[in-house]
């Protein structure tokens, strides 16, 4: 319970300079749509160090992650057993996502959390797609429910929280794992790796090069 009063009180402090819109953002997002290449080409060469603070939170959430991965199963089942969703379709649209974007996002529109990782991606440069499934979890339909808990199996552990991050296919986990490549200096290279586009490059082939190929 110590715990998760003091994860509470991080979470409301940060809750107001999160949710607030950065200069430089202006994303138009609908439930389960994408925004593709929010990312620009002209960001700066090195990516600001994540929030402090944001981190320190999403790492906490994990104390959480058996009630809320109870909670997401229970949603799951109930609100996906009304609207009768295919869960094996649901997971081949997560498979199709995966091999179509270099890097891909799903988020909650509301989320301090999905805040901080989608202006980290801002700010690398590379383009990326955001899926929002909802504006937070407790108002998810049924579809969204199963996404969820779906996504939760990409990553070791289940934990249901938001955001995921896909680079390259692979989820490399939420806020706070994204967080960690920056600091680390990790991301630029698995961005590269992956072929992602944006940063001055592309991962579309050049013409002349085809042309002759």
């Amino acid at each position: 319970m110590k715990s998760f009063s003091i994860l509470t009180t991080v979470l409301l402090s940060t809750s107001t300079s999160a949710f607030a819109p950065s200069a430089d953002a202006s994303r138009t997002n609908s439930p389960l749509s994408m925004a593709a290449g929010e990312g620009t080409t002209d960001a700066p060469s090195s990516v600001p160090m994540p929030n402090p603070i944001i981190k320190l939170a999403a790492n906490g959430m994990s104390l959480l992650k058996p009630i809320f991965s109870l909670e997401a199963n229970l949603q799951a089942a109930i609100l996906g057993a009304i609207s009768n969703v295919d869960k094996e379709a649901i997971a081949s649209d997560i498979e199709v996502l995966k091999k179509e974007n270099k890097v891909l996002i799903y988020t909650y529109g509301l989320s301090p959390f999905s805040t901080e990782a989608l202006s980290i991606l801002d700010a690398s440069g590379y383009e990326y797609t955001n899926i929002e499934l909802g504006k937070e979890w407790f108002l998810l339909g049924g579809e969204e429910s199963e996404t969820r808990v779906a996504l939760s199996k990409e990553v070791e552990g289940g934990a249901t929280s938001l955001p995921k991050v896909f680079i390259g296919g692979e989820c490399i986990g939420g806020c706070a794992e994204l967080a960690s490549l920056v600091q680390g200096g990790e991301l630029d290279e698995k961005m590269k790796k992956a072929k992602a586009g944006g940063k001055g490059g592309s991962d579309k082939p050049n013409f002349f090069t085809s042309l002759f190929a």
